[in-house]
């Protein structure tokens, strides 16, 4: 049976998916089938963007109307034969998943009390235990400003507590756990010591307040105020609003109000005040607001629309057919929502619940063991864990790049790495800010810093002395990403290097073959990806680097792979990939392969290798029986050396695309210091995965 975790609150706007969404996370660590399920589900007009958002997450297989039970017009009807059709359509969830998050109603149209009994009552039903979510804000929907609300006290937050206990016991619900959502930041302790005091003996912790998380995006204005886009990127309509601010009066009084991340309020026939802000976002030397609404319903005169087409602005521009005071009530009462397409709110909702609530003891107190399978959701966390244990510094040279800055801003976040990226500041910062990402504890730095630049000119020239590269040619080349990231590495101003998004594989590993070189034993540098399968971690080497490697080289391959195996917890056996198994066959290619196995074999007598072999000798225990019955490393190989570069790439993309495998990679081998490339059509969490890895290469070496 699965295990299951009820997360319900007495009230609204508590932060509920804030920590669903932490739990769920938590649980796809340890179980391959996390489900999710909403016994009430909060509209039947439009889908629940709860469910949206918890359905999206990589360890959820499962289609949206198998998570809702019921709509609040069954249950009015008739609450028993609703709670029956709950807990009919949770025994369908639960059936196929190893745990289950189940996410308590929102308190849409029926009084506190009696909501929250109701809901004590679906997880007595369902048999699941509550974890029991208290807001930390008062007057948490008539008193809200763009989600903001002033802080309980932390007699307040006992007084909630102790009602909430109250109608569980009466529902004969069991309470888990207490989480105190939204806190004030400065009465964490005293908060969680109110809340024992009402409910002893159960853990609680407590979540501080994260503004951007209830911060209305520019997109849920635009529909708040029934406006339209007329100007601007609509992918910044992403970006989260902080404030308000009303031009109700001339330029030269707006322009020193205006703040970091708030929403202009402009009538539509104040033109110059329009420019003026357009003015002030071009300049740089006033804060970045996150868009512009334009109340009145005036159009734009053409002359007007004609010069801002011609500024170098993305900055969202809404018009609206509302007044000023409709505009301003329908925008100070608007709320952010916790939504799957908010990066940055996604990010801070997990980095949130990772540094606030202790995952080992909720773990615990559900007794969820860890599965044996290795799923790639399971790997990649790991990777993150390991990365953040001991943090290293990370150079990113493509700061021109959104994905970079998307990815950068998820490791900051999640504090993965420390990283500096390689850019002119103010055009990346700004970026940051217009795309709705927090920078602020990256390192940005100018490849054309005249300090740095002589600095790396003077030890590349020294460098590359035998080959005539004169202290001229040096400050030219250094200035180019790629060698100035590579050089950071090299005199240990970054403890890795990233790279490969905009540039080819030959322009971001070239500098490291001049300037960091391989290690003492090794002869190539080459590459492996990892390949995280359903419910395992295969090596496959290599993929990316050499085309076509001699027997010496195949064995220095496969030396290096085992050591990257073994450096991310794989236990090697190793397949030396032919289209022969064992004597069976000869040729130039096969026999390459058998004197690549025996130099393997001479130089590392310790390792598990065999070849040549075919993959599905390697892979399958029934073709191993068969072929090489006697084989420690046949029907169970985990790392796959490949004859040639044409047979690697083109198996590892078969294997991605054909089984659904998660490629990670590629990662570089026998280098002395950890750089490592890009596909130039990587995803955010390719750059995030990379990243983790060469932080942890960083910290092995």
């Amino acid at each position: 049976m699965a295990r299951s975790i009820y997360i319900t609150s007495v009230e609204g706007h508590s932060g509920k998916s804030t920590v669903a969404l932490g739990t769920l996370d938590t649980l796809s660590h340890q179980v391959k089938r996390v489900g999710v399920f909403r016994p009430i589900a909060r509209s039947t007009a439009e889908r629940d963007y709860v469910v949206d958002l918890l359905i999206g997450h990589d360890s959820v297989d499962l289609a949206y109307d198998e998570c809702i039970g019921v709509t609040y017009d069954e249950v009015h009807e008739d609450a028993d034969a609703a709670l029956s059709r709950i807990v009919e359509r949770y025994k369908a969830v639960e059936a196929q998943c190893d745990a289950v998050v189940i996410v308590g109603s929102d308190y849409t149209d029926v009084g506190s009390p009696t909501e929250l009994s109701f809901n004590a009552r679906i997880a007595a039903n369902l048999g699941a235990p509550v974890l029991l979510v208290l807001g930390g804000r008062s007057s948490q929907v008539s008193g809200e400003r763009l989600g903001q609300a002033d802080p309980r006290s932390p007699a307040h937050m006992h007084d909630i507590a102790e009602l909430a206990v109250h109608e569980l016991t009466a529902a004969h619900a069991t309470l888990l756990a207490v989480i105190a959502n939204r806190a004030d930041a400065t009465q964490q302790d005293a908060v969680r010591d109110a809340i024992l005091d009402a409910k002893p003996g159960v853990p609680v912790w407590v979540i501080p307040e994260d503004p951007y998380l209830i911060a209305p995006s520019m997109e849920s204005i635009m529909k708040a105020t029934q406006g339209t886009l007329i100007k601007g990127d609509p992918e910044l309509l992403a970006r989260e609003a902080l404030g308000v601010v009303v031009a109700g009066m001339s330029m030269v009084n707006v322009l020193p109000r205006l703040i970091q991340g708030a929403v202009l309020v402009v009538a539509g026939d104040r033109t110059e005040v329009l420019l003026a802000a357009m003015m002030a976002q071009t300049s740089g030397t006033f804060p970045s607001i996150a868009g512009i609404v334009l109340n009145g319903g005036f159009e734009l005169p053409e002359p007007i629309e004609r010069l801002l087409d011609g500024l170098p602005q993305t900055l969202p521009i809404i018009r609206t057919g509302l007044g000023t005071y409709d505009t301003i009530v329908a925008i100070t009462r608007t709320r952010g929502k916790l939504a799957a397409d908010s990066q940055r709110k996604y990010d801070a909702a997990l980095a949130l619940f990772e540094q606030h609530v202790d995952a080992s003891a909720l773990l615990a107190l559900l007794r969820v063991s860890r599965t044996e399978v290795v799923t790639p959701l399971m790997f990649e966390f790991g990777l993150l864990e390991r990365a953040r244990s001991h943090r290293k510094r990370i150079v990113l040279p493509e700061g021109g790049d959104d994905r970079i800055l998307r990815a950068a801003h998820t490791l900051l976040a999640r504090e993965v790495a420390d990283l500096t990226i390689l850019g002119e500041t103010f055009e990346v910062r700004s970026r940051a800010i217009e795309l709705g990402l927090d920078l602020s504890k990256a390192e940005v730095l100018s490849p054309y810093d005249p300090v740095l630049v002589m600095r790396f000119a003077e030890e590349y020239a020294r460098l590359r002395a035998h080959k005539g590269i004169t202290l001229e040619q040096a400050r030219e080349q250094v200035s180019d990403v790629s060698y100035f990231g590579t050089m950071m590495v090299h005199l240990g101003l970054a403890d890795g290097m990233v790279s490969g998004a905009v540039h080819t594989t030959a322009h971001t590993i070239r500098p490291s073959f001049e300037i960091i070189k391989t290690k003492p034993d090794v002869k190539v540098v080459s590459s492996v990806f990892l390949m995280a399968l359903e419910d395992r971690v295969l090596v496959y080497g290599d993929c990316a680097v050499i085309p076509d490697p001699d027997a010496e080289q195949l064995a220095d391959i496969a030396i290096s792979s085992t050591a990257t195996a073994v450096q991310f917890g794989i236990e090697p056996r190793v397949a030396m990939l032919s289209y022969s198994t064992g004597e069976s066959g000869s040729g130039v290619d096969v026999d390459k392969v058998r004197t690549a196995t025996a130099i393997v074999r001479s130089r590392r007598p310790d390792l598990l290798v065999e070849g040549p072999i075919q993959y599905d000798a390697a892979t399958d225990i029934i073709v191993a029986a068969s072929k090489m019955p006697l084989s420690e490393v046949a029907g169970r190989a985990t790392v796959f050396i490949f004859p040639d570069l044409n047979t690697g790439n083109n198996t590892y993309k078969a294997v991605q695309r054909s089984a659904g495998a998660v490629a990670i990679g590629p990662v570089l081998q026998g280098l002395r210091k950890p750089i490592n490339d890009l596909s130039r059509g990587a995803l955010v969490q390719d750059i995030v995965n990379t990243v983790a890895i060469t932080a942890i290469q960083a910290q092995e070496d």
